[in-house]
């Protein structure tokens, strides 16, 4: 089974039976060997003829650097046109290359598709994008249940989120995502099971192997960290309110992109409960964290935030600055 936290690892598939595919097979036992430079070589012809697998096998090539110079705007294509072909394992790659590319909306239909079908990462990109209410609608119960299968197959980031999630997730809710979860878990089973029969019945290609790769350097994240839920629009703001002066913060959300730290601020930043406050942007890692300044005190600072959460909105007391 392939490591699931091995966001690029190579998955070199072959059909078994076609001589067509002989120069396929031959580069997967290249691979293998590691002799990387072969094993492209192997995979042109087939790839240039329209060999689903040899195109997906070059495009991680590309992506990894094995055999060729890294070229991600060669693996994407690459991607592409074996995922058009109906390689699963593509458009499962070629999703998570959009979305972290910066094409969202054009990568979550995959993304969706991916994550149906058990892939890990994909389950952390639509986790957060359920809890934060980014690409997909705002759903705790959902993202928490992602999240918690992507973490049991061992992917990295998922436990950090769930880490973070944790301080802002009702237990009730945290109760309902694992009954979820375990159901999510029943029906990408029930899917593979399906695929199985078809490739079984011979109404699918005939099945293919995975021939075993080295481990790629560590992986990029598949997309930023967990980030505090957005919340809806603030109501119209009053009069201008006097500055507050005191050191105490709110801290409102943590963010892979500083510009939806911007948006929630604006969203609400004049809201009643804080008045007077001032933005404050720190960076933490990979993260922009957005915190309200100018609470005199702890308890002050914490009436605030008691006020945001009775309106569904995420916050948490974050000392002084």
């Amino acid at each position: 089974m392939m490591p699931p936290a091995v966001m690029g690892a190579v998955v070199l598939a072959m059909l078994a039976a076609a001589p067509v595919r002989a120069d396929v097979k031959d580069g997967v036992d290249a691979w293998t060997a590691g002799d990387y430079t072969r094993a492209v070589t192997e995979w042109q012809g087939p790839a240039a003829a329209g060999d689903a697998d040899a195109l997906f096998n070059l495009a991680q090539a590309y992506r990894l650097g094995r055999g060729v110079e890294a070229d991600n705007v060669r693996a994407r294509t690459l991607y592409e046109r074996a995922a058009s072909l109906g390689h699963v394992k593509a458009a499962d790659n070629y999703g998570l290359m959009l979305f972290q590319e910066g094409e969202q909306a054009r990568a979550m239909p995959m993304i969706r598709a991916a994550a149906d079908r058990g892939d890990p990462r994909a389950q952390y990109v639509l986790g957060l994008s359920h809890f934060n209410a980014d690409y997909a609608p705002r759903d705790w119960v959902r993202a928490y249940a992602l999240m918690t299968l992507a973490n049991s197959e061992g992917l990295p980031q998922a436990a950090e989120a769930l880490a973070q999630m944790d301080k802002y997730v009702p237990a009730t809710q945290r109760a309902q995502a694992q009954s979820l979860a375990r159901e999510i878990e029943a029906g990408t089973k029930a899917q593979r099971a399906a695929q199985l029969a078809a490739v079984d019945l011979g109404t699918q290609p005939a099945a293919t192997t995975t021939a075993p790769a080295p481990k790629p350097p560590a992986p990029k994240p598949a997309a930023p960290v967990v980030a505090a839920a957005r919340p809806a629009p603030a109501p119209a703001p009053a009069p201008a309110p006097a500055a507050r002066t005191g050191k105490w913060r709110v801290q409102l959300g943590a963010f892979g992109v500083p510009a939806n730290a911007e948006r929630m601020w604006n969203e609400l930043g004049r809201h009643s409960a804080l008045k007077g406050t001032r933005k404050t942007l720190l960076p933490a890692g990979g993260l922009t964290r957005l915190l309200a300044t100018g609470f005199a005190s702890e308890a002050e600072a914490a009436r605030a935030c008691s006020s945001l959460k009775r309106e569904g909105k995420a916050c948490v007391v974050a000392g002084q600055g």
